[in-house]
């Protein structure tokens, strides 16, 4: 059985940034658990369980868009690099950030050493803050091709979408190094705890705001133009009459085998032929559509599908991050004052994680191509 106590936070360290068990303090020298010699309990083997369950998921799903924009030619193009640019950040936070995490989580206490530490802390805090980068050059990208159509189709090539996600990976690291650079001097003698401490403020300003809220705001504002865009393009293309017209016609035939057409936009009485055999007549409606006003709404049917993806991403995007960022800003300040339970930010950690998870289904529920060829990879997959 496990007991939680509240911990007190070491008199000489002061716990600011604790990436993903990363970014936050946790107010204690250690993460405050204690448990039987047996062994882990029941809890934490079922806790145990769900955490690998959501790592392997993670893992799959990322790993199949890589395999599918991979493997499907009619996907190589440079919006869909950045997608495949995403999964495969979001594959390196269930490889080398989820597994260890877990450990962590459920044991609560390190036991891998000064060098695992350091390479876990760096490898969480650049790789989470890589697939919230890149959700920003996804919706830019986005952006530029609804807003300047034909001028940004000259620009969108497979080498500017290269420099975006080289751009994303310098900025993540930035974000990630700074903590090694005023680390406290190594613990003498085992280490149970793995977390940057740091008594400066402005760095954690800077990595909350670098991390998340700026690209928060960012991609508010880019979905909102994107969302005016779409929403103007789809009032211009709705007729104000209906482009579908219908037109009566009556076939009228000796026998079912054989058919003639009698009359169009005509009514036909009910007859019989002068062999006296009867006639079948049926009523058909023919629906004449313009090729341009049904292309238009092809078009604009695509525009609000993905309006509503872009919706659903920041959405889940701002619930999976927003809590775990918002007691990471809030701890530094207030200090001694504040107080949360470890259990608390283990949660709000692998919520953040879960976006990892989120994102990969949505791209591929929402888009017809990645679903076509995911079905394909996975027939293919399974004739092998």
């Amino acid at each position: 059985m496990e007991l939680q106590t509240r911990c007190q936070p070491a008199p000489d360290t002061l716990n600011v940034f604790q990436a993903n068990d990363s970014y936050h303090d946790k107010n204690c020298s250690s993460r405050g658990t204690y448990r039987d010699a047996s062994g882990l309990s029941s809890w934490q083997i079922i806790l145990t369980i769900i955490m690998a369950l959501i790592t392997l998921a993670t893992v799959l799903s990322n790993a199949f868009v890589i395999a599918t924009v991979y493997q499907t030619r009619k996907l190589h193009t440079p919006a869909n690099y950045l997608i495949a640019s995403l999964a495969f950040t979001d594959l390196l936070v269930s490889i080398l950030v989820m597994p260890i995490s877990t450990m962590y989580t459920v044991t609560g206490k390190w036991t891998l050493g000064q060098v695992v530490c350091d390479v876990w802390l760096s490898s969480d805090i650049t790789c989470c803050s890589a697939s919230i980068l890149h959700l920003c050059v996804i919706a830019l990208d986005r952006y530029w091709a609804i807003t300047d159509a034909v001028e940004y189709t000259k620009k969108r090539t497979p080498k500017r979408a290269a420099v975006m996600i080289v751009l994303v990976w310098v900025f993540s690291i930035s974000i990630s190094m700074p903590p090694f650079f005023w680390r406290q001097a190594k613990v003498e003698g085992e280490l149970s705890v793995c977390e940057v401490n740091t008594d400066h403020i402005l760095y954690t300003i800077y990595s909350t705001v670098g991390a998340f809220y700026f690209p928060t705001l960012l991609l508010i504002a880019l979905y909102g133009r994107i969302y005016v865009e779409a929403r103007s393009r789809i009032l211009k293309q709705s007729p104000k009459k209906r482009g579908k017209r219908l037109t009566r016609a009556h076939l009228i035939t000796d026998s079912p085998e054989s058919v003639s057409v009698s009359s169009l936009n005509s009514k036909a009485p009910d007859m019989t032929s002068e062999t006296g055999s009867p006639v079948y007549q049926n009523q058909v409606k023919v629906k004449v559509s313009d090729a341009l006003l049904e292309k238009k709404k092809i078009m604009a049917a695509r525009e609000r599908k993905a309006t509503k993806t872009l919706g659903i991403i920041l959405g889940a995007f701002i619930v999976c991050w927003l809590p775990f960022f918002i007691i990471t800003l809030v701890l530094p300040i207030c200090k001694d004052a504040c107080w949360f339970h470890t259990s608390i930010f283990d949660f709000f950690t692998w919520l953040g994680y879960l976006n990892s998870l989120i994102n990969p289904i949505i791209y591929t529920m929402s888009n017809e191509d990645f679903k076509q060829a995911f079905h394909k990879l996975m027939r293919f997959r399974c004739k092998c």
